[in-house]
């Protein structure tokens, strides 16, 4: 899984699975494009992803989630929960703001 971390006026957390870099996805009126420059970040475990999604959430960072073991991840950290998950051509999908 990579993040990357994206200072502005708060914190936005650009998490995905390693595999959908690049790819865009669509299904209806819904689309979603995974670019390298907004989510192309550092490689991470599961163990070390959700020590990092529970301090960003302390630090009230917003947070863009795309792919299936990334949304595992923050569920485990428990900054999302499964009614705030879309699904986007079978991709799992969360946003969360703060």
């Amino acid at each position: 899984m990579l993040i990357k971390i994206h200072e502005s006026y708060r914190k936005i957390v650009a998490l995905c699975d390693s595999d959908l870099i690049g790819k865009t996805f669509s299904e209806g009126k819904k689309q979603i494009e995974i670019k390298s420059s907004f989510f192309q970040g550092e490689e991470k475990n599961k163990e070390e992803l959700i020590e990092i999604l529970k301090d960003l959430e302390k630090e009230d960072a917003t947070f863009n989630i795309i792919g299936k073991e990334s949304i595992e991840a923050a569920l485990e950290a428990r900054i999302i929960s499964k009614d705030g998950i879309i699904t986007i051509d079978n991709i799992p999908v969360a946003l969360v703001l703060m």
